[in-house]
């Protein structure tokens, strides 16, 4: 069965009312650290805390733990980020969709990991066969962030007026095609470092994009916050 994970990162979460609406019943939720202040806001128990918990007091993990949330602790001095190890921690559980709240603030560098760490391959257990890399999102309000490795297609939802922008990183993003943008691509490359794809704007109700090698970030700011964006 396909699982949605929802991992509420350490970072700002600016409209906490927007993420509330996105939860679903059958979601995992996942809390990295200190990001578990975004599951008691929005009343929410996080099933699993992960990271070094050094921003979370003893009183709230020992409550976590006797209310049924795993624990899963890792020492301060590690090669990862807490998120890094939430993100793995979805996909062993099987999660084919991810979304991300709270992921980006104001510390630049952990922003710009964050917005990288989609793009890594998956990792996994020595001897394990390599897991499949599921769709991540990043959401706050009326912007989302969806990481693309092509080939890939999405179609997505708003409406007219809604800005969409293409990103290409790590290297150029090939074969490009969109439909019910303002300003279409038909078959063609997105160079990385330059700023064509930038402020597109959705001419529809609904809007697709494809493209058939490269990695993509997708940014959608949506002047409904409620909105629903397909993959």
């Amino acid at each position: 069965m396909l699982k949605r994970a929802v991992i509420f990162a350490n970072g700002e979460l600016a409209d906490q009312e927007a993420a509330r609406t996105v939860i679903q019943a059958d979601d995992l939720l996942i809390a990295v650290d200190g990001g578990v202040k975004h599951c008691r806001a929005l009343g929410l128990r996080p099933h699993a805390l992960i990271g070094d918990l050094d921003s979370v007091s003893p009183d709230d993990v020992a409550a976590l733990e006797a209310t049924g949330t795993r624990l899963l602790r890792y020492p301060a001095r590690k090669n990862e980020t807490d998120l890094e190890l939430a993100l793995d921690y979805a996909i062993a559980q099987n999660a084919t969709d991810i979304l991300i709240l709270g992921g980006l603030g104001g510390h630049w560098d952990q922003t710009l990991a964050n917005l990288l760490l989609p793009f890594r391959a998956p990792s996994g257990g020595s001897g394990d066969p390599p897991r499949a890399w599921p769709g991540i999102r990043l959401r706050d309000g009326n912007q989302e962030i969806i990481a693309l490795r092509g080939p890939a297609a999405i179609h997505i939802g708003g409406g007219p007026g809604d800005i969409v922008s293409l990103i290409p990183i790590g290297g150029d993003a090939h074969g490009v095609r969109t439909a019910g943008l303002e300003y279409p691509l038909y078959d063609e490359t997105l160079t990385f470092g330059a700023t064509r794809g930038i402020s597109n704007v959705l001419a529809e109700s609904q809007a697709t994009v494809s493209f058939v090698g490269g990695f993509l970030i997708c940014v959608i700011i949506r002047q409904n916050t409620t909105a629903n964006l397909g993959m």
